[in-house]
């Protein structure tokens, strides 16, 4: 997998799992700006070296083939 687009969608997978170990302890929540800074540059990056930025229906097509959303996840979007 080193397609640029399969690189970003990753970056994006690996922001969201991240966000959501993060932000599932309330206790943990103030320091979640810290700690989402690195993952975030990166999917910024990698978003914007493959001309993605802008560019959402694409990409999320990207992020549903590497991480399908599962029940709880349809029901919170």
């Amino acid at each position: 997998m080193t397609d640029p687009g399969t690189t970003a969608a990753q970056a994006y997978v690996r922001l969201l799992q991240t966000a959501r170990a993060v932000l599932a302890d309330p206790q943990q929540a103030p320091l979640a700006v810290p700690l989402l800074a690195v993952p975030m540059a990166e999917a910024d990056d990698a978003l914007r070296a493959v001309g993605l930025a802008g560019n959402e229906a694409d990409f999320f097509r990207l992020v549903a083939t590497l991480h399908p959303a599962g029940p709880e996840e349809r029901r919170a979007a």
